[in-house]
């Protein structure tokens, strides 16, 4: 990511927490749109992205577009997107799906948590190859897509979380559904002021086991952590822990491996 990208973020999360409480689903789906609108067309993608060209004519063209199509909301963060410099054009789409995420994590009940919904939906998808094929077939019918989204999710989860997922299967931009998945959830976290503590384990952690660790590793980083439990029987035993970039390994397979490379040195 390009410090052009990086600044542009960061004013962009301002301006969605200037907006306060008049962020609402309405507002994430509203920008979920118009990152689809401004991904379909080239030609209005190169313009919003041109930083080079005048920003009154940026905001201009996004009122042109935009104005009748957008909650009050939406006009006012995807103009906020057009009047900062991106470092690509990719960068600006994925700017305007972030502040979606975004918006969308911010009108969720505090008792609703869309990062174990997205995280749910996603071991769902990564244990069945056939569900993971219609859902990110090139092939497939757009409609037919959300069918099926619907069919899954509609009433079984929050109307944040199947706004989110169904975003993502109309406009993946190359990405495989369970990045797609991560990415959305780790998003939704930092919205809410948490962090994603992947825990990879032989077999499933018991919820007080879950709870230790997360208050260990929460006290560690001095952060609230959100916990995303993955399954591996390779593992043999012990845990294995990504935040961000970092790394716990305690697996008992690593430790096996990393004898077996001392005892071959």
């Amino acid at each position: 990511m390009g410090s052009a990208t990086r600044e542009a973020l960061a004013s962009s999360r301002d301006a969605l927490a200037a907006l306060g409480s008049s962020v609402d689903l309405a507002t994430g789906e509203s920008l979920f749109t118009a990152g689809r609108v401004v991904g379909e067309s080239s030609q209005l993608r190169s313009a919003l992205a041109d930083s080079s060209s005048d920003e009154k004519a940026r905001l201009a063209l996004v009122e042109r577009v935009f104005s009748s199509a957008l909650t009050p909301s939406a006009l006012v963060l995807l103009k906020k997107a057009a009047s900062v410099r991106w470092s690509s054009q990719g960068d600006l789409l994925a700017g305007i799906e972030e502040l979606g995420l975004r918006a969308a994590a911010a009108s969720a009940p505090r008792n609703v948590s869309i990062e174990s919904e997205l995280f749910a939906f996603a071991a769902a998808v990564s244990s069945d190859a056939g569900l993971e094929l219609a859902l990110t077939s090139k092939l497939g019918r757009a409609d037919a897509k959300l069918d099926l989204v619907d069919a899954l999710l509609a009433g079984k989860v929050s109307a944040q979380t199947l706004a989110i997922v169904r975003h993502l299967v109309r406009q993946p931009r190359g990405r495989r559904i369970g990045q797609l998945l991560r990415h959305a959830a780790s998003v939704v976290a930092d919205q809410s002021g948490t962090t994603i503590a992947t825990v990879t384990s032989a077999a499933e952690l018991a919820p007080a086991q879950l709870e230790r660790l997360n208050q260990s590793l929460a006290a560690r980083y001095g952060r609230e952590l959100t916990i995303n439990q993955i399954v591996d029987p390779g593992l043999v035993g012990g845990v294995r822990v990504q935040i961000g970039d970092d790394v716990i390994d305690g697996s008992i397979a690593t430790r096996l491996k990393d004898l077996r490379l001392q005892l071959a040195g």
